[in-house]
Protein backbone atom coordinates (compact mmCIF):
# COMPACT_ATOMS: atom_id res chain seq x y z
CA UNK A 1 0.00 0.00 0.00
CA UNK A 2 2.77 2.48 0.81
CA UNK A 3 4.37 2.13 -2.78
CA UNK A 4 0.98 2.18 -4.60
CA UNK A 5 0.34 6.02 -2.61
CA UNK A 6 3.80 6.87 -3.19
CA UNK A 7 3.30 5.92 -6.98
CA UNK A 8 -0.13 7.82 -6.69
CA UNK A 9 1.52 11.26 -5.75
CA UNK A 10 5.08 10.80 -7.67
CA UNK A 11 5.25 13.88 -10.25
CA UNK A 12 6.14 13.03 -13.60
CA UNK A 13 8.35 15.01 -15.99
CA UNK A 14 5.52 17.34 -17.82
CA UNK A 15 4.32 15.71 -20.89
CA UNK A 16 6.23 12.52 -19.82
CA UNK A 17 2.94 10.32 -20.62
CA UNK A 18 -0.24 11.13 -23.55
CA UNK A 19 -2.74 9.37 -22.81
CA UNK A 20 -5.50 11.67 -24.48
CA UNK A 21 -6.40 9.15 -26.90
CA UNK A 22 -8.32 6.79 -23.77
CA UNK A 23 -10.85 9.50 -22.79
CA UNK A 24 -12.51 9.41 -26.64
CA UNK A 25 -11.21 5.47 -27.45
CA UNK A 26 -12.16 3.71 -23.92
CA UNK A 27 -16.07 2.50 -24.48
CA UNK A 28 -17.51 4.03 -21.12
CA UNK A 29 -15.40 6.93 -21.07
CA UNK A 30 -16.01 7.82 -24.52
CA UNK A 31 -19.42 7.87 -23.92
CA UNK A 32 -19.33 9.94 -21.06
CA UNK A 33 -17.56 12.48 -22.93
CA UNK A 34 -20.06 12.99 -25.59
CA UNK A 35 -22.85 13.44 -22.88
CA UNK A 36 -20.33 16.50 -21.84
CA UNK A 37 -20.28 17.53 -25.30
CA UNK A 38 -23.97 17.63 -26.16
CA UNK A 39 -25.39 18.77 -22.82
CA UNK A 40 -26.10 22.46 -23.54
CA UNK A 41 -25.83 23.64 -19.84
CA UNK A 42 -22.67 22.11 -19.41
CA UNK A 43 -19.31 24.48 -20.46
CA UNK A 44 -16.86 22.04 -19.97
CA UNK A 45 -16.23 19.24 -22.62
CA UNK A 46 -17.21 21.51 -24.89
CA UNK A 47 -19.13 25.50 -24.85
CA UNK A 48 -22.34 25.99 -23.98
CA UNK A 49 -24.99 26.24 -27.46
CA UNK A 50 -25.26 29.60 -26.98
CA UNK A 51 -21.48 29.99 -27.13
CA UNK A 52 -21.07 27.93 -30.02
CA UNK A 53 -24.20 29.75 -31.99
CA UNK A 54 -22.63 33.11 -31.51
CA UNK A 55 -18.76 31.74 -31.85
CA UNK A 56 -19.80 29.86 -35.28
CA UNK A 57 -21.74 33.45 -36.18
CA UNK A 58 -18.08 35.56 -35.57
CA UNK A 59 -16.01 32.68 -37.12
CA UNK A 60 -18.02 32.66 -40.45
CA UNK A 61 -18.37 36.83 -40.74
CA UNK A 62 -14.51 37.32 -39.43
CA UNK A 63 -13.27 35.22 -41.72
CA UNK A 64 -15.26 35.75 -45.03
CA UNK A 65 -16.32 32.20 -45.26
CA UNK A 66 -18.15 32.08 -48.34
CA UNK A 67 -19.92 29.16 -49.94
CA UNK A 68 -17.33 26.68 -50.61
CA UNK A 69 -15.06 27.77 -48.41
CA UNK A 70 -12.47 25.01 -47.11
CA UNK A 71 -12.25 24.45 -43.48
CA UNK A 72 -10.29 22.23 -41.41
CA UNK A 73 -11.82 20.94 -37.71
CA UNK A 74 -8.97 19.59 -35.85
CA UNK A 75 -10.74 17.11 -33.24
CA UNK A 76 -14.04 17.79 -33.98
CA UNK A 77 -15.94 15.55 -31.46
CA UNK A 78 -19.27 15.05 -32.46
CA UNK A 79 -19.31 18.43 -35.38
CA UNK A 80 -20.51 21.02 -32.83
CA UNK A 81 -18.47 23.63 -35.29
CA UNK A 82 -18.33 21.54 -38.20
CA UNK A 83 -22.47 21.27 -38.69
CA UNK A 84 -22.64 24.79 -37.40
CA UNK A 85 -19.91 26.34 -40.90
CA UNK A 86 -21.21 23.98 -42.93
CA UNK A 87 -24.76 25.30 -42.49
CA UNK A 88 -23.33 28.63 -43.42
CA UNK A 89 -22.20 27.14 -47.01
CA UNK A 90 -18.43 26.13 -45.91
CA UNK A 91 -16.74 23.08 -47.44
CA UNK A 92 -15.81 21.02 -44.02
CA UNK A 93 -13.43 18.17 -42.79
CA UNK A 94 -13.86 17.15 -39.28
CA UNK A 95 -10.78 14.85 -38.12
CA UNK A 96 -11.14 13.08 -34.42
CA UNK A 97 -9.47 9.67 -33.00
CA UNK A 98 -13.15 9.33 -31.78
CA UNK A 99 -15.31 6.30 -33.45
CA UNK A 100 -18.51 7.00 -31.17
CA UNK A 101 -18.24 11.31 -31.49
CA UNK A 102 -17.76 11.08 -35.74
CA UNK A 103 -20.79 8.20 -35.54
CA UNK A 104 -23.16 11.21 -33.65
CA UNK A 105 -21.82 13.68 -36.12
CA UNK A 106 -22.06 11.95 -39.32
CA UNK A 107 -25.90 10.83 -38.05
CA UNK A 108 -26.51 14.62 -37.47
CA UNK A 109 -25.29 15.97 -40.47
CA UNK A 110 -27.02 12.97 -42.38
CA UNK A 111 -30.26 14.24 -40.76
CA UNK A 112 -29.31 17.88 -42.08
CA UNK A 113 -28.48 17.12 -45.01
CA UNK A 114 -24.95 17.97 -44.62
CA UNK A 115 -22.20 17.48 -47.00
CA UNK A 116 -19.07 16.97 -43.70
CA UNK A 117 -16.36 14.70 -44.64
CA UNK A 118 -15.63 13.50 -41.23
CA UNK A 119 -12.12 11.17 -41.12
CA UNK A 120 -11.23 9.32 -38.18
CA UNK A 121 -7.71 9.51 -37.51
CA UNK A 122 -5.26 11.06 -35.05
CA UNK A 123 -4.85 14.89 -36.24
CA UNK A 124 -0.59 14.07 -35.53
CA UNK A 125 -0.80 11.60 -38.10
CA UNK A 126 -3.53 12.55 -40.52
CA UNK A 127 -2.29 13.56 -44.17
CA UNK A 128 -4.20 14.69 -46.90
CA UNK A 129 -3.93 16.59 -50.26
CA UNK A 130 -6.14 19.19 -50.06
CA UNK A 131 -5.78 22.52 -49.21
CA UNK A 132 -8.02 24.50 -46.40
CA UNK A 133 -8.90 28.06 -46.24
CA UNK A 134 -9.37 28.04 -42.83
CA UNK A 135 -7.92 25.24 -39.92
CA UNK A 136 -9.36 25.18 -36.31
CA UNK A 137 -8.95 23.96 -32.98
CA UNK A 138 -10.57 25.08 -30.41
CA UNK A 139 -11.14 24.18 -26.81
CA UNK A 140 -7.38 24.90 -25.97
CA UNK A 141 -6.62 21.18 -27.59
CA UNK A 142 -3.30 22.63 -28.65
CA UNK A 143 -2.49 23.04 -24.76
CA UNK A 144 -2.70 19.39 -24.32
CA UNK A 145 0.22 18.41 -26.89
CA UNK A 146 3.61 18.20 -25.84
CA UNK A 147 6.12 20.48 -27.22
CA UNK A 148 7.42 17.83 -29.81
CA UNK A 149 3.30 17.37 -30.56
CA UNK A 150 2.99 20.54 -31.03
CA UNK A 151 5.67 21.37 -33.48
CA UNK A 152 4.79 18.20 -35.55
CA UNK A 153 0.55 19.62 -35.35
CA UNK A 154 2.28 23.38 -36.63
CA UNK A 155 4.26 22.28 -39.56
CA UNK A 156 1.19 19.88 -40.59
CA UNK A 157 -1.36 23.23 -40.25
CA UNK A 158 1.41 25.43 -42.60
CA UNK A 159 1.42 22.74 -45.27
CA UNK A 160 -2.53 22.48 -45.01
CA UNK A 161 -2.78 25.82 -45.67
CA UNK A 162 -3.86 27.08 -49.19
CA UNK A 163 -2.92 30.34 -50.21
CA UNK A 164 -3.86 33.09 -47.72
CA UNK A 165 -5.67 30.22 -45.36
CA UNK A 166 -5.81 31.27 -41.59
CA UNK A 167 -5.04 29.53 -38.24
CA UNK A 168 -7.57 29.63 -35.54
CA UNK A 169 -6.62 28.43 -32.04
CA UNK A 170 -7.26 29.16 -28.61
CA UNK A 171 -5.01 28.39 -25.66
CA UNK A 172 -5.00 28.67 -21.33
CA UNK A 173 -2.44 31.79 -20.21
CA UNK A 174 -0.56 31.63 -16.98
CA UNK A 175 -3.60 33.36 -15.52
CA UNK A 176 -5.73 29.40 -15.35
CA UNK A 177 -2.34 28.24 -13.99
CA UNK A 178 -2.15 30.34 -11.18
CA UNK A 179 -5.79 30.30 -10.15
CA UNK A 180 -5.16 26.32 -9.72
CA UNK A 181 -3.72 24.62 -6.75
CA UNK A 182 -1.83 21.27 -6.56
CA UNK A 183 -4.13 19.17 -4.49
CA UNK A 184 -4.67 15.54 -3.70
CA UNK A 185 -8.30 14.46 -4.46
CA UNK A 186 -9.60 10.95 -3.14
CA UNK A 187 -13.34 9.28 -3.68
CA UNK A 188 -15.02 6.20 -4.69
CA UNK A 189 -16.50 6.61 -8.38
CA UNK A 190 -14.85 9.35 -8.72
CA UNK A 191 -16.30 12.22 -11.03
CA UNK A 192 -19.61 10.33 -10.38
CA UNK A 193 -18.84 7.04 -12.23
CA UNK A 194 -17.05 8.94 -14.96
CA UNK A 195 -14.28 6.27 -15.69
CA UNK A 196 -15.93 3.24 -15.25
CA UNK A 197 -19.26 1.27 -15.16
CA UNK A 198 -17.94 -0.58 -12.98
CA UNK A 199 -17.26 0.38 -8.84
CA UNK A 200 -13.99 1.93 -8.31
CA UNK A 201 -11.42 4.17 -6.05
CA UNK A 202 -10.06 7.24 -7.47
CA UNK A 203 -7.12 9.18 -7.19
CA UNK A 204 -7.02 12.92 -8.56
CA UNK A 205 -2.72 14.22 -7.96
CA UNK A 206 -2.91 17.91 -9.30
CA UNK A 207 0.63 18.95 -10.11
CA UNK A 208 1.76 22.18 -10.77
CA UNK A 209 5.21 23.21 -13.06
CA UNK A 210 5.71 26.65 -12.66
CA UNK A 211 8.97 27.39 -14.69
CA UNK A 212 7.60 25.01 -17.14
CA UNK A 213 4.03 26.76 -17.06
CA UNK A 214 2.47 23.40 -16.76
CA UNK A 215 -1.02 22.24 -15.07
CA UNK A 216 -0.97 17.94 -14.84
CA UNK A 217 -3.86 16.26 -13.47
CA UNK A 218 -2.54 12.62 -12.65
CA UNK A 219 -5.76 10.22 -12.61
CA UNK A 220 -5.08 7.03 -10.54
CA UNK A 221 -8.01 4.65 -11.40
CA UNK A 222 -7.84 1.34 -9.03
CA UNK A 223 -10.63 -1.32 -10.40
CA UNK A 224 -11.57 -4.86 -9.56
CA UNK A 225 -8.71 -6.23 -11.57
CA UNK A 226 -6.59 -3.54 -13.01
CA UNK A 227 -5.20 -0.14 -12.30
CA UNK A 228 -5.11 2.65 -14.72
CA UNK A 229 -3.87 6.07 -14.70
CA UNK A 230 -4.39 8.47 -16.77
CA UNK A 231 -2.55 11.91 -17.48
CA UNK A 232 -4.61 15.32 -18.62
CA UNK A 233 -0.88 17.88 -18.88
CA UNK A 234 -2.08 21.35 -20.24
CA UNK A 235 0.28 24.12 -21.47
CA UNK A 236 -0.38 27.59 -20.34
CA UNK A 237 1.07 30.36 -22.95
CA UNK A 238 2.22 33.77 -22.72
CA UNK A 239 1.12 35.43 -25.94
CA UNK A 240 4.85 36.06 -27.00
CA UNK A 241 5.58 32.26 -26.48
CA UNK A 242 2.69 30.63 -28.65
CA UNK A 243 4.09 33.54 -31.27
CA UNK A 244 7.39 32.25 -30.91
CA UNK A 245 6.32 29.10 -31.23
CA UNK A 246 4.30 29.89 -34.73
CA UNK A 247 7.54 31.90 -35.71
CA UNK A 248 10.12 28.76 -35.31
CA UNK A 249 7.58 27.10 -37.78
CA UNK A 250 6.65 29.22 -40.23
CA UNK A 251 4.02 30.87 -39.08
CA UNK A 252 3.32 33.86 -37.75
CA UNK A 253 0.04 35.41 -35.48
CA UNK A 254 -1.20 38.33 -36.94
CA UNK A 255 -4.45 38.58 -34.51
CA UNK A 256 -5.10 38.53 -31.01
CA UNK A 257 -8.63 37.74 -29.46
CA UNK A 258 -10.14 36.83 -26.66
CA UNK A 259 -12.19 34.25 -27.21
CA UNK A 260 -13.37 32.22 -30.60
CA UNK A 261 -16.05 34.37 -30.54
CA UNK A 262 -14.49 37.25 -30.92
CA UNK A 263 -14.13 38.52 -27.80
CA UNK A 264 -11.43 41.71 -27.05
CA UNK A 265 -8.13 40.49 -26.03
CA UNK A 266 -7.31 41.04 -22.39
CA UNK A 267 -4.00 40.01 -21.05
CA UNK A 268 -5.63 38.78 -17.69
CA UNK A 269 -8.10 36.58 -18.46
CA UNK A 270 -7.43 32.22 -18.49
CA UNK A 271 -7.49 31.96 -21.71
CA UNK A 272 -7.13 33.39 -24.91
CA UNK A 273 -7.50 33.39 -28.80
CA UNK A 274 -4.54 34.04 -32.14
CA UNK A 275 -4.96 33.57 -35.85
CA UNK A 276 -2.34 32.78 -37.78
CA UNK A 277 -0.84 32.75 -41.15
CA UNK A 278 2.27 30.79 -43.02
CA UNK A 279 5.09 33.59 -42.37
CA UNK A 280 6.18 34.06 -46.35
CA UNK A 281 2.48 34.46 -47.53
CA UNK A 282 1.99 37.36 -49.55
Amino acid sequence: MFEFLREVNRRPEPFAEYTARELWTDPHTSKRMLALHLDPAVDAASRSREFLDRSADWIAAHFGLAQGAKVADFGCGPGLYAQRLARKGADVTGIDFSAGALRYARDEAAREGLQIEYVQADYLDFETGRRFDLILMIMCDFCALSPKQRTVLLRRFRSFLAPGGRILLDVYSPSMLAAREETVVYAPDLMDGFWSSEPYFGFLTTFKYERERVLLDKYTIVERDRVRRIFNGLQCFTPDGLESEFTDRGLRVVERWGDVAGSPFDPDASEFTVVAEVADDG
